[in-house]
Order: C-alpha cells, then structure tokens, then sequence
C-alpha cells in the first residue's frame, strides 16, 4: 500500500515483492473500500468440525466416573475404548485444549493444628523481625542418608555418542543421620552426625549450637518431633538464654532449614557415590564448608501463610 501511494504500478509491486498480480489487486481493493482496518487477516472458517459439539459434555463426564476395573485411573486410551466413536488423538487434543493433564498428580499437606495462625504468625515474625541481639536459629535433622555405591562414569553408545550417567544398579553402606542449624541472619550451617536421631543425640547437637554462641540469646525453630518437646525442661532451665518456637503441626515447611536440605541432596548427595558412611560425612561437611563462604540468607517473599501447602 505504501509503494501505491508513490504512484507505482501493481505489476511493478508484484514482480518485486514477489507475488502475484491478483494478490496486490486485492489487497488494494480492500484498502480502498475499508482504510487501514482491511490490512488486518480476516477470520478463516478452518477445518469442518468433524466431532458432534457435546463430545468434550461426554468425555467430561466419563471422567466423573470410575475408571475400568484394574486401573486406578482414566487416560486418552481408556476413555476413547469406552466412548467407541472417539479416537484417542482426538480425546487427547480436547483434554489439551482444555488443560486437562490426567499424568498429573499433585500432593498437599493440611495443618489441623487449632492454633496454627499464632504458632505461624510467630514463626513469621521470628524472620521478618527478629529480636534485637537475638539469633534466630531453624533446627532439623535430616535422617536415613543413604551411603549407596553406583558405577559412575561415560556409556559409549553404538551411534559413537557418550552419556554420562550412573547405573541403575546399587549397593548399600549403611545409613546416617545429620543435625543441622540454619542462622536465618546469615544462612549459614551448622551440622553434626550421628547415628540416631533420639533425644539424647538432639540434646548433645543442641550443647554444640549453644557453645557456638556464647553468651548470646537465641531463637531456635523446630518441627513437632517428639525428641524436640517433651522433657527438655531441665535443659532449657540450665539455658535460659535459649527459646525454642515450634512450627504448627504438619507444617515443618516453615522451617527454613528444610530448604537448605533440598539444596544439600540437589548439590552434592543426589548424583554421588558413596563406598561407606565416613565418606557419606566427609562429602556433607564439605559442602557446609563450601557453602558457609557464599552463604546468603533466604528472603522470605510470602505475601499469606495457609494451613495447607502443596
């Protein structure tokens, strides 16, 4: 349209841009009957439906119902067997089309605790605005690490390519359990291992926190475990610099250190070999090591706490 406005021919747009004589005819006739608003593709009919319009009604309603003896749940298959006279790409496009993903399964966990505002609200608080000259401390074991020795390295494949991978085949050494404690302040760790996770191995992991910081008021967070709350009167007594603050009930997910556990099984446990339980350690206070030098802490961004959680 802008090279007609100069005064040039249609044939003379057409062998340079390329297209046909009866393409630019249109498009200019269009342009002077509608302006601007006729550069704009008109709606194309598409393909002929070739479904009747309540095939999505049927299928959705099939999902409301059990699936066939032996399965524990309905795919594109099974609802195009039962249907008869829908193929399964077809059941499969309008499951698509409709965000239904039937693979997906999704898990939550649901406080019950009655008091489960007031122990978050206070969890919360200890991390948006601690006490001031307090150190806030999130206090979790994390049990049963395994010492699992794989075959590690590169699999040549018959096209020349290389993997590098490890075998899906194992053996076991045995199993141990770390103490850790996140410094909300700083996101720096402090672990210890044991064999046990009793209350006498929590207790003596406590003792190591506390000579940590000497003379300092801290705020320990902790989970609902039964060796972090019946008798430990006595050894708050002697303690009185120490507060322990308890997540509500099935909702551990407040303590920041269970984060700090994923990011130890992503980064150094997940993909590694092990032949005993001393190296399993040595690998664990390794990357405690590493990890302090860069350590940052975790900004909390949640804007509402909920009593469940996906």
């Amino acid at each position: 349209m802008l090279a007609a406005a100069t005064g040039e021919g249609s044939a003379s747009i057409a062998r340079r841009e390329g297209v046909r004589l009866t393409t630019i005819s249109t498009w200019r006739v269009r342009f002077a009957r509608a302006g601007l608003a006729a550069l704009q593709d008109e709606r194309r009919s598409g393909r002929p439906r070739q479904y009747a319009a309540d095939a999505e009604q049927r299928i959705f309603a099939k999902l409301d119902e059990p699936p066939p003896d032996g399965y524990s749940q309905w795919n594109g298959t099974l609802l195009a067997r039962e249907l008869t006279d829908i193929p399964a790409d077809q059941v499969w496009r309008i499951l698509r089309r409709n965000g239904v993903q039937l693979q997906r399964r999704r898990s939550w966990c649901i406080s019950t605790d009655p008091e489960f505002v007031p122990k978050a609200a206070e969890v919360v608080g200890l991390y948006l605005a601690p006490p001031e000259d307090a150190v806030v401390l999130c206090v979790d074991e994390k049990p049963s690490i395994q010492a699992l020795e794989r075959a590690q390295g590169y699999l040549r494949l018959p096209n020349g390519k290389a993997v590098r991978g490890q075998s899906h085949e194992y053996k076991r050494h045995g199993t141990t359990t770390l103490f850790a404690a996140l410094e909300v302040g700083t996101g720096k760790v402090t672990g210890m291992h044991a064999q046990r996770r009793r209350r006498e191995e929590f207790l003596t992991f406590m003792n190591h926190v506390v000579a940590a910081y000497p003379d300092q008021e801290l705020h320990v967070v902790l989970d609902n475990l039964n060796t972090h709350k019946p008798k430990h009167d006595a050894w708050l007594a002697r303690h009185p610099n120490v507060h322990f603050h308890f997540t509500p009930t099935h909702a551990s997910w407040l303590n920041q250190v269970e984060v700090w556990f994923s990011i130890l099984s992503r980064a150094a446990l997940r993909a590694s070999s092990f032949t005993s339980i001393q190296q399993v350690c040595e690998c664990i206070d390794n990357f405690i090591a590493t990890y302090n030098r860069f350590a940052k802490p975790f900004r909390w961004l949640a804007q509402a706490v909920h009593p469940s959680a996906p």
